[in-house]
């Protein structure tokens, strides 16, 4: 795997994670030992939640028996298996289904044998395994084959699996040799987007789906053979690079496109209609990077199917357009869910009676490439309207509750913490939020009566009627249940007798004021005196001064968190937080 300078092994490491597919190295007992960027993506997993985690723990439990009884006897008795079907069961809770091969091989370094993984989403073509696993085998078993093993290696990662078109890596090679060209002519980004792609999978199932991409990647090559370049990005995203005399022939161009994809595909015998929205953007002189003028060719396809789809749209900036800041920021907020960029910090709760921690509140961060590291804040709203509020708030659940279980297998004080997790207002109405909750405490053995679920009063009282009856579908789960922000909305002392709460959290607004403000001194002390009448526990958010804390302990007031105790750390920071305060 490497020569004495070591090049081999950086090109190898690099084509690793650039593969069109899941590959991981697991030891002889199954736990994953390296996973590539592919797989990481494609689970919403991070890599530190996969390394030292068995292979059969994603899977559910059906086919971890499949993988138990069949896959492992036949690698110990032929060293390989090809092409079983399984589901991973991803971050969010949904089955992936895939196709599986794995060998056994021996690490050049000795010692005993490892074995490799091949994960393909069962969406894309087998053709590619099998091109994938000879070339990896080559470039670690055969040094001879080294060299061509690794051109052909480079061929897959820059190239998209299903249609055989450049992927991202491979349009920001082109486009760098394009904008350093020097032709003169205007370099045109198209972002192109399938309308209702999703009607056809849900209706025809994803061979058809898959058949409508291959058709309409052929479609858009044809009609710009020999001009420009055609690349898909993920889904039913292509993208249209090209080079061209002006603006006008680049709206001309994308009137073609719409012309080419408007016309009747067959599949399975049906005729299906389909359409496209286009976004244009147009390089500008010196200011553009590859990533930059994609992003602006999204933001105007964005606007394109806000304007009633099968239409195009040119990027025109507009920084003080306040719904452009949107579009721009909602792309970059779906981009770094899908990258990564998501933080999960930890705040502690303190119990004011023996002044010990009593567990900690997630709080997600977001760590933009250039405004730092954003609080909820910041994205928390956008993530609502957009939807993206489910699979992140899935993300979060699993991570804490991986946390939490770490902690109670490390020490015994870490198993009495409670973990509190917040719920939007869009997560409580969502029909699949109870299964969610359940498969996360399932796969991480979570005990529920150490997960506390906060919703704000706001959000309760939107729909009240709807609200009692999720939370009362969560508390059989046994979690239990907090209303955030106390204090702030316009709650019906009714309704929150009837709602199955453990605990109030009464509103930093007014612990601010505690001790020069009579009015806030008397708001605090009647919330935790509610709380207390109808048997639940009244905490206090955003405690930064010890008077507020002697104030509070006088009223009676059970918990609190904030500043005074400490910031929202990261993992590894509260740990030793924990650690210096057990």
């Amino acid at each position: 795997m490497t020569d004495t300078a070591g090049r081999p092994v950086a090109n190898f490491e690099a084509l690793f994670h650039q593969a069109p597919c899941g590959y991981l190295i697991t030891d002889d007992g199954g736990r994953i030992a390296a996973v590539n960027d592919t797989f990481v993506r494609w689970t919403g997993f991070s890599r530190a939640a996969l390394l030292g985690r068995t292979l059969q723990s994603l899977m559910p439990v059906g086919d971890q028996i499949l993988y138990a009884t069949h896959c492992i006897p036949q690698l110990g008795i032929t060293g390989s298996v090809s092409e079983v079907a399984v589901d991973f069961i991803g971050a969010d809770g949904i089955r992936r289904p895939a196709l599986l091969s794995a060998s056994r091989f021996a690490p050049a370094g000795g010692g005993t044998d490892s074995v490799r993984v091949i994960i393909f989403s069962a969406h894309e073509r087998r053709q590619f395994e099998k091109e994938l696993v000879s070339a990896l085998r080559a470039a670690e078993d055969s040094d001879a084959r080294r060299a061509q093993a690794e051109r052909e290696l480079q061929r897959l990662a820059l190239h998209d699996a299903l249609t055989g078109l450049p992927n991202r890596a491979g349009l920001k090679a082109r486009l760098d040799e394009l904008t350093s060209g020097g032709s003169g002519e205007t370099l045109a980004a198209f972002f192109i987007d399938l309308d209702h792609f999703k009607a056809v999978n849900d209706s025809l199932g994803h061979g058809a789906g898959d058949s409508l991409l291959v058709s309409a990647a052929e479609r858009l090559a044809a009609a710009v053979e020999g001009t420009a370049l055609v690349g898909r990005l993920s889904g039913d995203e292509f993208v249209v690079l090209g080079a061209l005399p002006g603006a006008e022939d680049a709206t001309a161009l994308a009137g073609r496109l719409l012309e080419v994809l408007a016309a009747p595909i067959n599949i399975e015998g049906l005729e299906i209609i389909t359409s496209a929205s286009i976004g244009i953007a147009i390089a500008r002189d010196g200011e553009d990077t590859v990533d930059d003028l994609i992003r602006r060719a999204d933001i105007a396809m964005y606007r394109a199917k806000e304007r009633g789809r099968n239409r195009w749209e040119l990027h025109r900036p507009a920084p003080s357009d306040p719904n452009v800041d949107r579009l721009r920021a909602l792309g970059e907020l779906r981009r770094g869910i899908g990258e990564g960029a998501l933080r999960v910090h930890y705040q502690p709760r303190i119990d004011l009676h023996t002044g010990r921690p009593s567990g900690v509140e997630a709080l997600v961060r977001w760590q933009h490439p250039t405004r730092g590291l954003l609080p909820p804040s910041e994205f928390i709203s956008m993530a609502e309207e957009s939807g993206l509020v489910r699979p992140l708030g899935a993300w979060v659940l699993d991570e804490t509750l991986k946390l939490a279980e770490s902690l109670r297998r490390d020490s015994q004080a870490g198993a009495a913490l409670e973990f509190a997790v917040n719920l939007s207002a869009r997560q409580l109405n969502d029909p699949g939020l109870v299964s969610m909750v359940e498969g996360a405490l399932r796969r991480t053995e979570m005990d529920p009566a150490m997960l506390l679920l906060e919703i704000t009063e706001t959000a309760l009282m939107q729909d009240p009627t709807a609200a009692l009856e999720s939370l009362t579908a969560l508390k059989n789960l046994g979690v239990g249940l907090a209303v955030d922000d106390f204090g702030t909305g316009y709650s019906s002392l009714t309704y929150l007798k009837k709602f199955p709460i453990n605990e109030l959290k009464i509103d930093r607004s007014f612990i601010m004021g505690l001790g020069s403000d009579t009015g806030d001194s008397a708001i605090v002390g009647s919330c935790i005196g509610l709380a207390h009448a109808v048997g639940i526990r009244a905490v206090a958010e955003g405690v930064e001064t010890e008077g507020q804390v002697e104030a509070l302990q006088t009223m009676g007031c059970d918990l609190a968190q904030g500043y005074l105790f400490a910031r929202p750390l990261p993992e590894q920071r509260l740990r030793e937080w924990l650690s210096a305060n057990a």
